[in-house]
């Protein structure tokens, strides 16, 4: 069954008094509900409930906010599982390592596949309660992005308070034109603004950077506006929104490129010219062509490749099968000698061509 992601921003959830809307929630249930799709849901609004619940203003510290998101993740569930019923609901809270972390990604991917054979919709948001500045993706326009990249999404669809993205500020610009199909983001990332509600974090960039990481990995995406309402308009062949046309990597191509592409790296490896044409010409990267190793990671991490001539260019990215200990001792050494400098040798390669994705530079 066709896959597809639903991030709803908080306005499209809410009242002007940040307080929950039933009757929005309802008919975004509906309209969701109606998709011949399995649909996981990234819903904002936990910080917004919980304002409502208690009255309070925006929060001033960051305690206050995750103590705030604490109280609004109970509310918000309780009335998606009111929306949704009889379907059943699954809570999915997640920070950046689990986006990050090769292990934990992986481990959240199956958590998500498991809920769709067990017939439930997930509802995602980032664990506002426990992350901090320095630990968040920061917006769930970019979480909605790497759900749809996990789950294998077929499309991403962003919900939000504005029609589309316009050739200028429709709410400012008389003249302002909806833009109804996207092949090149950045031929209009000059166009974003910032946040066009005071509850939501995003902006138009935020969706323009979701939808760049989505067409790296294959998945169309499509920002329309209107809540519950615009998305049954939008659904039912309405001349609305803004589509992005899906890049066409291959399936192993888009695999790689989906993650790598757009997460930090643990380290950097400088390699020799040779190194870089056999990564060039689609071959692993092996202990030979390293010659220098920078910084403190273990195996599995991500790490850049770059020339030792220009370091200030990262030519790859790619999974390391040694730890920054490990490749210390066997750079530039051949792989047949790998267990005699060890003492064993799990891999040939440091990293592995399945495992790396060349960067467009």
């Amino acid at each position: 069954m066709k896959r597809i992601v639903v991030k709803i921003g908080s306005s499209s959830l809410t009242d002007a008094q940040a307080r929950i809307d039933p009757p929005k929630m309802w008919a975004l249930a509906r309209a969701i509900s109606s998709m011949n799709a399995q649909v996981a849901v990234v819903s904002s609004g936990a910080v917004a409930a919980g304002r409502g619940v208690l009255g309070r203003d925006k929060p001033r510290t960051l305690p206050e906010k995750q103590a705030l998101a604490a109280v609004g993740q109970v509310a918000l569930m309780q009335e998606w599982a009111r929306a949704f019923a009889p379907k059943a609901v699954a809570q999915f809270l997640l920070s950046a390592d689990d986006i990050q972390d090769r292990t934990r990604f992986v481990s959240a991917k199956h958590a998500l596949e498991a809920a769709f054979k067990l017939g439930v919709i997930p509802i995602i948001n980032e664990n506002d309660t426990v992350a901090t500045a320095e630990l968040k993706l920061g917006d769930n326009d970019t979480l909605s992005a790497w759900i749809a990249y996990l789950v294998g999404a077929e499309q991403l669809i962003l919900l939000t308070d504005v029609e589309g993205l316009y050739t200028a500020n429709p709410s400012s610009d008389p003249t302002a034109q909806r833009i109804a199909v996207v092949q090149d983001i950045a031929s209009v990332e000059h166009l974003a603004g910032g946040a066009g509600s005071s509850r939501g974090t995003g902006g138009m960039h935020t969706k323009l950077r979701a939808a760049r990481i989505a067409q790296d990995a294959g998945i169309e995406t499509v920002i329309v506006g209107g809540g519950g309402l615009g998305l049954e308009r939008w659904l039912g062949g309405a001349d609305t929104g803004t589509r992005f046309v899906a890049g066409k990597p291959d399936a192993k191509s888009a695999a790689k490129r989906g993650w790598m592409l757009h997460q930090p790296t643990k380290g950097q490896l400088l390699v020799d010219a040779g190194a870089i044409r056999a990564l060039e010409g689609g071959r692993s990267l092996l202990p030979s062509g390293v010659k220098q190793v920078q910084g403190d990671f273990a195996f599995g991490d991500l790490l850049g490749i770059v020339l030792e001539s220009a370091p200030e260019r990262v030519l790859a990215k790619g999974i390391s099968n040694f730890s920054s200990r490990e490749l210390s001792l066997i750079r530039g050494i051949h792989s047949d000698q790998i267990e005699a400098q060890l003492g064993y040798k799990d891999y040939d390669e440091v990293i592995h061509r399945n495992n790396l994705v060349l960067l467009e530079v």
